[in-house]
């Protein structure tokens, strides 16, 4: 066993002969970044021993060690987008409160203490109470309550009571967005919906692969309970701070809803993700599905219940079922297409008469990885990059020394350097600087770090990949429609990406239709506020299973045109 000591967060921990410095970190509790997973392909987990810089995941310990994380970065950095688009619902949640009052039983009364709660709630207006199965917990108390007498306020769903309380009290509900990069909660008020706090924090899974197939892949070699520990450890902190913030117990939450896509869906509740990695690629479980939720350790009342919304498909998931349920485009008339691009690109295309979705593998490139100067939205990342009269002009997130590009500001660099003849059709890089093949934007002595900002020949191709496999998907659904652009009245945008990307650059260098650059409307985090609609209103929660059986998948990787399609993709067409 030797002790590594992590100097800046001042944490040691013991661990045996070969664990990695990365593991070591995970082991600490650090919550270190690895796009790669731990591969040693992506080169972000540096960090410094003995005064040089080394790869966390390519380092095993093999004495006691001093450990500098100064170069490498975390998953507590970043900017997150918590607010979303959405549409006003009937507040109608599936927790409610009914007054009653309670008497001592009288002589000649054979019904039991259960019983007679039963036809006091019903008398104070709940409906089906021969539903309410009973609870021994519940029952328990009864006799006590009854002797005390006076008014009691029974919270209970249309099945079952969760609590009986002396006094009217607030009590909360709390929707969860877990992506693949970021989490997003939502303390709701019970009483009115209103949002009482928000707390966003990194997936800490990050530190296992940047996207959702190394994370598959991990869960299938170690299983799932690392991963799912960690998600749900971060969940609960949220809830604590949720909760702290507004003065609020956690025993006052009685409803979590969480939307995911299927990977993150799976992992959160501990289900292996083999099905996903394996053709045909289907989810292990697709319906809406209600627990008790301290079955999944979440710290909330002890009655209080875990609620996820539906898959619709194998990568097509809970969180798109959110964005349906805050859009709708079953209800519209004209043609939409919702479009959230990420590690993976998921897209819904269609109007009340059919609605079609597909699922790309975009890839992490818009997240920073897989980029050599790639970065999360944190201070000093590269956010948008203009060209003008021959100078380069370029912004960074929290106008800090650049150190990096975040998905925005290398989506802007591509698109200019193509625009001005950098990059051919082909996405070869001419740069014109000593090395070709290699764009210097922000150069070592004006940036915050040693090396400068930069793009290479090797990002360009990752930039194509990813532009054309959502370009190629949204080619395959209108075809699917028989429909063309012309027919699309709007594009939604959800997620970070999107809602801080230039839609003009989009369509600059394809990743979307340019006919479609001024139809766009960026929605945020819509699959969050999707999650809000299903807490706040019991009958669109009770939709989501439909809506989600009534979009019709199209697997892309069945259809043989989608290869060509993909490839025809992968050019830019002429910038003019």
């Amino acid at each position: 066993m030797y002790r590594v000591h992590f100097i800046r967060e001042n944490k040691k921990i013991e661990v045996s002969e070969g664990t990695t410095v990365l593991e070591a970190q995970r082991m600490a509790g650090l919550k270190p970044d690895a796009p790669c997973g731990g591969a040693g392909t992506c080169g972000k987990c540096q960090v410094i021993i003995n005064g040089r810089n080394v790869q966390a995941c390519c380092t095993p310990v093999r004495e006691d060690l001093q450990v500098d994380t100064a170069v490498s970065s975390s998953l507590d950095d970043a900017v997150i987008l918590t607010e979303g688009f959405s549409r006003p619902v009937t507040f109608q949640p599936g927790i409610t409160v009914h007054s009653i009052e309670l008497k001592k039983t009288v002589p000649g009364d054979k019904r039991s203490d259960w019983e007679r709660m039963l036809t006091a709630l019903a008398d104070a207006g709940a409906t089906d109470t021969h539903l309410f199965l009973p609870s021994p917990d519940l029952a328990s108390s009864l006799y006590e309550k009854c002797q005390k007498g006076g008014l009691w306020h029974v919270i209970h769903t249309d099945r079952e009571i969760l609590d009986l309380w002396p006094e009217k009290r607030a009590f909360c509900f709390v929707a969860f967005d877990i992506g693949t990069t970021t989490l997003a909660g939502y303390l709701l008020d019970a009483a009115n919906g209103r949002v009482l706090a928000v707390e966003s924090r990194m997936n800490p899974q990050a530190q296992y692969g940047a996207d959702v197939i190394m994370r598959a892949d991990y869960a299938l070699a170690h299983g799932t309970e690392e991963l799912s520990r960690c998600i749900r450890s971060e969940i609960n902190e949220m809830i604590g701070c949720l909760s702290k913030q507004t003065g609020r117990k956690r025993t006052d939450i009685f409803q979590v809803c969480i939307v995911g896509n299927t990977c993150m869906h799976h992992l959160f509740l501990g289900i292996s993700p083999a099905s996903l990695v394996h053709a045909p690629y289907t989810p292990a479980v697709s319906q809406s599905m209600t627990f008790p939720a301290i079955q999944y350790e979440l710290d909330i009342h002890p009655k209080g219940q875990l609620l996820m919304l539906p898959n619709i498909a194998g990568y097509v998931g809970a969180d798109t079922c959110g964005c349906l349920l805050a859009i709708r485009p079953d209800l519209k008339e004209e043609i939409t297409l919702l479009l959230d691009i990420g590690t993976n690109g998921e897209m819904i295309l269609g109007s009340r008469e059919r609605l079609v979705t597909c699922s790309t593998a975009a890839g992490p490139a818009f997240e920073g990885a897989k980029i050599e100067c790639g970065m999360r939205g944190t201070d000093g990342a590269v956010d948008h990059v203009s060209f003008e009269n021959g100078v380069w002009h370029y912004t960074t997130i929290g106008n800090h020394p650049a150190v990096g590009l975040c998905g925005s500001g290398l989506l802007d660099l591509t698109a200019q350097l193509l625009l001005h003849g950098f990059i051919d059709e082909n996405g070869s890089l001419e740069s014109g600087q000593n090395d070709s093949k290699t764009f210097m934007l922000v150069p070592p002595n004006a940036a915050g770090n040693e090396k400068g900002v930069y793009l290479t020949q090797k990002d360009i191709r990752e930039v194509q990949l990813a532009k054309a496999a959502i370009a190629a998907g949204i080619r395959i659904l209108m075809k699917t429609l028989s429909i063309t652009e012309d027919d699309v009245s709007c594009l939604y945008i959800a997620g970070a990406f999107g809602n801080y990307m230039d839609p003009v650059s989009a369509g600059i260098i394809g990743l979307i239709p340019r006919s479609l650059v001024k139809r766009i409307q960026p929605i945020g985090n819509a699959a969050g506020e999707g999650a809000k609609i299903a807490l706040l209103n019991t009958k669109e929660w009770s939709l989501a299973d439909t809506l989600a059986q009534n979009v019709e998948f199209v697997e892309l990787a069945a259809l043989p045109e989608f290869q060509d399609c993909f490839v025809d993709e992968l050019e830019f067409s002429s910038p003019i």
